[in-house]
């Protein structure tokens, strides 16, 4: 990576200093050069004293400044002639190297630093140090965002988000595998779950739009500092999962959102077997067709008013009575009756939860 960095200043540098530019490392060999042909070339006489001495100094009409972010210098510029110009002009090569060089090794590895913590690759005492380190405010909000590519052409989802949200100090994007895209983004304090979900209806609505790509998104909990990171992106995981049994049609889930479907996704599959038999008689809730479970779904979202849930379906109040009365001759739970569509309900999710199997975390 360092080679080409420092060849890409050299190229756009040589015109404007008018001489042969270059970089070597530490075992003299150069690794960027105005001259093209000299790169891979090295001087061995060079070494010992590029090791002992930070300063400027002359070689074989050269004029060398070493540099680096450590006691010993891990590279030197290398400017032609022997005069003043030369040394001037290899002491602020010297320093834009060092600067540059310093900026993308910390944004590499803050990037790098923040995929180990999510993927769980860091031990906790060292992310404290390393932070620091790294210079991460302990005092900023961030949540996790996990992408899912559910179809794709061509356009890489990654890059697509990468230029979503351009400032690589703030936040975090990379893979985890290759349909699945991490955005670590810097939030404001006490942000509304409904602002997250925007956030992540708009990454959806671009590449869905504007680069025919369908993705679902999970969204963890914002946490403080970097510490819960992973805990964050497990609830985004969780998220999708638990979206993909409970919410079938949603492709923005939040793990602050799921309700009562994040308890039952913890059940034992022995349990939740015992409460589907406990609830119903046996082969009553295999009897309901599909009208009868649109019917209820319906009563449900209208909370449990008949008149309302009638009107809505067009169908008279008294037939939506007769579908109710004919469930409850079936199995027992008059929906009309609070505690009873409470059960009814978590029943419906337990069984569907069964039939899922879903991959569990």
């Amino acid at each position: 990576m360092s080679n080409r960095l420092f060849q890409g200043v050299v190229h756009q540098m040589k015109d404007s200093i008018g001489r042969i530019i270059g970089v070597i490392d530490e075992n003299a060999t150069v690794i960027a050069c105005s001259e093209l042909s000299r790169i891979g070339t090295s001087s061995d006489f060079f070494s010992i004293e590029f090791n002992e001495n930070n300063d400027i100094f002359v070689r074989d009409g050269l004029t060398y400044k070493p540099f680096g972010l450590h006691i010993k210098p891990d590279y030197a510029v290398f400017v032609e002639g022997t005069d003043e110009a030369a040394a001037k002009y290899a002491s602020i090569l010297a320093i834009s190297l060092s600067g540059i060089k310093q900026y993308y090794d910390e944004k590499y590895d803050r990037n790098n630093f923040i995929k180990n913590i999510i993927l769980d690759n860091v031990l906790p005492g060292d992310i404290s140090i390393k932070s620091r380190e790294l210079h991460f405010n302990t005092d900023i909000n961030r949540v996790v965002f996990l992408i899912s590519i559910v179809s794709s052409n061509d356009v890489s989802a990654y890059d697509v988000i990468q230029n979503l949200f351009p400032d690589k100090n703030k936040d975090f994007v990379f893979n985890i595998t290759e349909t699945e895209v991490v955005l670590v983004k810097e939030i404001k304090n006490n942000i509304d779950v409904s602002n997250l979900e925007k956030l992540a209806r708009s990454i959806s609505d671009t590449l869905s739009s504007e680069f025919f790509t369908c993705v679902n998104v999970g969204i963890g909990t914002p946490v403080v500092g970097v510490k819960d990171l992973a805990r964050s992106f497990k609830e985004a995981q969780m998220a999708l999962e638990v979206g993909k049994v409970f919410d079938t049609d949603k492709t923005i889930v939040s793990y602050d959102n799921l309700g009562i479907a994040r308890l039952i996704y913890h059940l034992p599959t022995t349990l939740c077997d015992t409460f589907l038999r406990e609830v119903f008689k046996k082969g009553s809730i295999e009897s309901l067709d599909h009208e009868t479970l649109f019917t209820i779904q319906r009563f449900f979202e209208n909370n449990l008013n008949v008149s309302e849930t009638s009107r809505k379906l067009f169908v008279h109040r008294n037939t939506l009575v007769y579908r109710l009365d004919k469930i409850k001759k079936l199995t027992g739970l008059d929906l009309r009756e609070f505690d009873h569509a409470i059960i009814f309900k978590i029943a419906l999710m337990v069984k569907k939860y069964l039939s899922a199997d879903p991959v569990k975390f």
